[in-house]
């Protein structure tokens, strides 16, 4: 298998006749999927995704895909496919259309109904291009053939894309539960028709490929949440993500089956299962649903409470429920589901919830001690009769950590694909498929893009760095006065410090020695408001490393009189 070398150079030109794949991300993360094709001078996108920050980013909201690499070339792209309409998969599309507003978007009904109902928040009017399995689209250079996959939200497609250079069958996320709510099951007769037609490179969903065997159905969950609502005697409160129709079916279900009323919960909860009500794939049974302004005419056993914040996002509403910070409160006798699998990444954020709300007095039913979830993606057998049916000539494992894309890689040189023709790259490694082979041909820069409130790639590594040291360590200010002509100090220095344990009368232990530095710097002839700024820094630096074993900022003020 071929592996990105951390130095590679920039691609040279595409050659003519040739295919490239650039994945601006979701290779060596769960999230932020986007992959770039391009040919004859042609782009077309497939997702645009976001990922959600870890406690390492604080204040970041969402870190987008580098957009560098297109943003001078928008006039070039032909279509951005979306194979389904996870956030991670549409999340950042308002973002990329902020550099071209008339790029069409295809996908399926479901998909481009989540995204219109985002866009309309960001003002945007899209031009939207509806497409289902097994219907075919010709975008520029680009010919697409649709396959219905399976995955955790209804309506998501696989994606043939067959140009002159090749063809490339990208199958988005996707398993084989063969017992679907909705009983829309992956397309598996359509696989190995393309595999027949031949199928130069495969991008396959790499999430699970370190778990054997297959992935469980959607439908044993049922019974054990009949089981869970069967037993619990107060209010019950589910949090799953916001587009996991299938889930809140199967919540809405069981509350119906126990006489129970359900609220949703969450602006991004109501806008999704409204749409997938209004398109018919959610069933309401009547009488279920009430507005959240009501539940206080329902009893506490009676009510069932469908919510966002399964991952710990701090302004979700699980998370402000754990810390009584929202309408909704839970106590002794309530139950709360986490109806989700853990994001790499998002353990400690779920973790401080289930404690929070356990010290409050509730029971919190998780996938660690109870199937209340399944996951949407192939595991390790899945992948194998995938790859089996398919018998692609290269393959390039998408959608996950580097474990992941490299445990994906080894299964396919287990059914026979050459360990030479299997590509593990990461974002911004550039893929060219040439003569029916797969090759990396260099790489492009592809960093987090982070937004920060109105910021969009206005926070950088450097600034999130001295966030975690402001939280962590604390700062100091100095602040001084000294004589323009002569560098003496005339005022100060005076220190304040926030975040710092030590007192004040321990800090002014080093009040002498930055006057005696100061001193000895002017006397040197280095004056310079700058360079007496940087003696303040190493004094206090020192002193806060070796007496305080700290390493706050610090943040010299010297003022010339």
């Amino acid at each position: 298998m071929s592996h990105p070398h951390p130095e590679l150079d920039l691609p040279a030109p595409l050659a003519p006749g040739a295919l490239r794949i650039v994945p601006l991300g979701g290779l060596g993360e769960v999230g932020r999927n986007m992959a770039v094709l391009e040919f004859g001078g042609k782009l077309l996108i497939i997702d645009c995704g976001v990922l959600f920050p870890e406690d390492s980013q604080p204040g970041v909201d969402l870190i987008l895909p580098d957009f560098s690499y297109i943003e001078d070339r928008m006039d070039q792209v032909e279509a951005i496919v979306l194979t389904h309409g996870h956030e991670d998969h549409i999340g950042a599309v308002p973002y990329l259309l902020r550099l071209r507003r008339d790029v069409p978007i295809v996908g399926s009904k479901l998909s481009l109904a989540f995204l219109a109902a985002k866009l309309k928040e960001h003002r945007i009017t899209p031009e939207l291009r509806e497409v289902a399995e097994e219907q075919r689209l010709s975008m520029g250079p680009f010919d697409l053939e649709f396959v219905a996959v399976n995955h955790s939200i209804p309506d998501a497609l696989a994606v043939m894309v067959r140009t002159p250079a090749g063809s490339v069958l990208h199958t988005g996320d996707f398993k084989m539960d063969q017992l679907p709510l909705d009983s829309r099951i992956t397309d598996l007769r359509a696989f190995a028709r393309l595999g027949e037609e031949g199928v130069d490179l495969f991008m396959t969903d790499s999430t699970n490929a370190e778990v054997p065997g297959f992935t469980t159905s959607e439908r044993d969950i049922g019974p054990v949440l009949d089981s869970v609502f069967g037993q619990a005697d107060g209010r019950i409160v589910v949090a799953s993500f916001s587009s996991h129709v299938h889930r809140v079916q199967q919540v809405l279900d069981a509350a119906h089956a126990h006489g129970r009323r359900v609220a949703l919960v969450g602006r991004s909860m109501v806008r999704n299962m409204t749409i997938a009500s209004e398109l018919g794939y959610l069933n309401v049974p009547d009488g279920v649903l009430i507005d959240i302004k009501k539940i206080g005419d329902v009893p506490e056993d009676r009510m069932v409470l469908m919510c966002t914040g399964s991952q710990g996002e701090p302004m979700a509403a699980l998370s402000r429920i754990a810390n009584r910070d929202h309408r909704v409160s839970v106590g002794p006798g309530d139950t709360v589901i986490l109806a989700s699998s853990l994001i790499p990444g998002n353990e400690n954020a779920v973790f401080r919830i289930i404690n929070g709300l356990i010290r409050l007095g509730a029971k919190v039913v998780h996938q660690a001690n109870a199937r209340v979830h399944v996951s949407g993606h192939a595991s390790a057998g899945e992948l194998l009769y995938v790859y089996n049916i398919v018998r692609p000539r290269n393959v390039m494992p998408v959608h996950g950590e580097i474990r992941h894309l490299v445990a994906n890689g080894a299964l396919a040189v287990k059914t026979g694909v050459s360990p030479e023709r299997v590509v593990l790259a990461e974002d911004g490694v550039v893929v060219d498929l040439v003569d029916g082979r797969a090759r990396i041909a260099g790489a492009v820069p592809c960093g987090y893009v982070y937004v920060d409130g109105s910021s969009v790639g206005g926070v950088t590594d450097a600034e999130l760095k001295d966030r975690r040291i402001l939280g962590e360590e604390g700062f100091i200010t100095i602040f001084a006065v000294v004589d323009s002509s002569s560098g003496q100090v005339v005022a100060g220095p005076h220190l304040q410090a926030r975040g710092v344990a030590e007192g004040e009368d321990r800090l002014a232990m080093i009040v002498p020695e930055i006057t005696k530095a100061l001193t000895e710097a002017a006397a040197g002839g280095n004056a310079d408001v700058h360079q007496l700024q940087q003696v303040i820094r190493r004094v206090v630096g020192r002193f806060a490393s070796s007496k305080l074993r700290r390493r706050p900022m610090i943040i010299p003020v010297v003022v010339e009189s």
